[in-house]
């Protein structure tokens, strides 16, 4: 079937009435038993909710845009090509949810031709919507978002996520831990990367670092980074983030000292 592609802000405005579905349906959905939790590997857990959160957004965005794929966590971890793909977590922060540990998002990007062109963040208990599409800026609901203008480590407040899918890791990601915290004002882990980029945007975070993350649990996030005025790429300074792999963000300079701070040691910025 033919299909005619909206522009990037109606991309936009399409992921965030999925999102807005999804995240309704999340706080009206009865929150599963212990024994309903659903392995999927080490500490990773999914639910019908999860599921159905998924179902509902696929619905709506496909209904909009035909022929359109999803690369979503739950229903289709990996897919073909497609002009126009979104990317969804229906339900970021799973097992924060499953504790009734408030911070938990809907997250959905739209790509095109390869590239991020749309990002929608649903904060699910603040009811707060973040957003973005190329050129557009970033906003939170009406508010448009910049990153922290705080150039210097040891003032900054830095994100992280736990490499919890692979414990293997963990003594790397420690020694990384340990290094940070004692070069900067703090550090901290809420355990939905999509938020954590969120708060990137908005300044409240000077930066943020995952070892291991997925397209799902990035793409949405790396693109409200960029449109608040942010930097976002790999550890190793590749700006592709929408695949596995580890992932540093910030404004321009606590990125920059960040990145080569984790990579190599260093205590200063780096210079170009």
């Amino acid at each position: 079937m033919p299909r005619k592609t909206l522009n990037n802000k109606a991309l936009m405005e399409l992921a965030s009435h999925a999102g807005l579905e999804a995240a309704n349906f999340i706080v009206g959905a009865a929150r599963p038993a212990v024994k309903e939790w659903d392995h999927k590997g080490r500490n990773d857990f999914a639910t019908y909710v999860d599921r159905q959160a998924e179902e509902i957004i696929a619905e709506i965005l496909q209904g909009a845009e035909p022929g359109s794929q999803i690369m979503g966590e739950e229903l289709t971890p990996e897919t073909g090509e497609s002009e126009l793909t979104w990317i969804v977590d229906p339900l970021d922060g799973t097992t924060n949810y499953l504790h009734s540990f408030p911070v938990f998002a809907v997250s959905i990007a739209a790509v095109l031709d390869g590239e991020i062109v749309a990002g929608v963040v649903r904060d699910v208990n603040r009811g707060t919507t973040y957003r973005a599409f190329t050129g557009g800026g970033a906003w939170a609901d009406e508010t448009q978002l910049t990153v922290s203008e705080n150039r210097d480590p040891t003032l900054s407040l830095i994100g992280t996520g736990f490499p919890f899918k692979i414990p293997e890791k963990l003594q790397e990601y420690s020694e990384q831990l340990t290094r940070v915290l004692k070069s900067t004002s703090g550090v901290r882990r809420a355990g939905a990367a999509a938020i954590d980029l969120a708060y990137v945007a908005a300044g409240i975070f000077d930066g943020f670092w995952e070892m291991y993350l997925a397209p799902w649990d990035v793409a949405a996030g790396a693109l409200l980074v960029r449109e608040a005025g942010g930097t976002i790429t790999n550890l190793d300074g590749s700006s592709d983030v929408a695949q596995h792999g580890s992932i540093v963000a910030g404004n321009p300079d606590i990125h920059k000292w960040l990145r080569g701070f984790l990579a190599e040691g260093q205590t200063s910025i780096p210079t170009d």
